[in-house]
């Protein structure tokens, strides 16, 4: 019996670590940013996250920094002209007024390159992000085996792209 108590406790933990966390910075607010768990030959893996503009004024995210990567670069999806998906690089995301801007599998995400080590499913690492008005916001990125459900409604999750 206590070993089923300590097995349901530790399952409780796990799932309470991988829970939804928030930030706030000034009319920001900052819902679960999360990283896909990838094996430990990865070359890259992408951050994600929602930031909502609660405020009177846009802004914009202008980069990110971890120290778990030598290199953090905010990218995008977009379709080809031969109608193929692709990466690229953007220099800002912008947050408005009364909207989001949305970090998702299939959207916006921050890439993170020349990594120093992998963290681990259910561990969290520091991720600076570098806003235009708010200044730098420090969140903590919950590494996962799968995306939030409400991550991306309707779309089906797939692995991380390559460069």
């Amino acid at each position: 019996m206590l070993k089923k108590a300590l097995l349901l406790a530790t399952l409780c933990a796990g799932a309470l670590n991988a829970a939804a966390h928030e930030y706030q910075a000034g009319q920001l607010h900052i819902d679960h940013p999360w990283s896909r768990a990838m094996p430990p030959v990865a070359p890259t893996i992408a951050a994600y996250f929602v930031v909502h503009n609660e405020g009177k004024t846009a802004d914009r995210l202008l980069g990110a920094d971890t120290p778990i990567a030598a290199r953090a670069e905010l990218h995008e999806h977009v379709h080809g002209a031969d109608g193929m998906m692709k990466m690229q690089q953007v220099q800002a995301v912008d947050v408005p007024v009364g909207g989001e801007a949305r970090f998702a599998p299939g959207g916006y995400h921050v890439m993170l390159f020349e990594l120093n080590r992998h963290p681990a499913l259910g561990e969290r690492f520091p991720l600076t992000l570098h806003f235009e008005k708010a200044g730098d916001v420090q969140v903590e990125v919950a590494v996962q085996a799968d995306a939030p459900a409400a991550s991306v409604p309707g779309m089906k999750m797939e692995g991380e792209h390559k460069h």
